[in-house]
């Protein structure tokens, strides 16, 4: 795909997209995966046809690979007891995500804000696993991108 600045970006839900897109995007994933062989194979395992796939093949593309190599800022809720943040940050830190800034609201009702600023271009997993594995930790309320650069 080309560089434009005239392009336009959206963040679009999955379940809106039609289903060509969503079965290219897949393609794009077995094939990432070596899942299969050839193009071939791919397409044929998702019912799409090869000219719909080339056809959209370089303009879709899941989320986390815009945010690999970024410095991503997320929002993490957490429970308001000792240990929870350096749980969330040793998280980080064994995904090699580097942590660039640190902001933590005051506790209310028993939970705290915590934005986390990390760069990403050296992280051993996508950025959307590793939001997974940190809503998975115990004292973690809720995961969110806020922004990325």
């Amino acid at each position: 795909m080309k560089e434009d600045s005239n392009h336009k970006f959206y963040l679009v839900r999955e379940d809106i997209l039609p289903e060509a897109i969503k079965k290219t995007i897949k393609v794009k994933e077995i094939l990432k995966h070596h899942q299969t062989r050839t193009i071939n194979e791919a397409v044929r395992m998702m019912d799409l046809s090869r000219s719909a796939y080339y056809k959209y093949k370089d303009y879709v593309f899941p989320f986390y690979d815009v945010t690999q190599g970024k410095i991503v800022t997320l929002s993490v809720m957490i429970f308001d007891r000792p240990g929870e943040l350096s749980q969330v940050l040793n998280t980080v830190a064994a995904n090699n995500g580097s942590i660039l800034t640190i902001n933590q609201g005051i506790p209310l009702q028993g939970m705290a804000d915590v934005s986390l600023s990390i760069e990403t271009k050296d992280m051993t997993v996508p950025v959307d696993e590793l939001i997974k594995t940190l809503e998975k930790l115990s004292g973690v309320s809720k995961v969110d991108i806020i922004g990325q650069a």
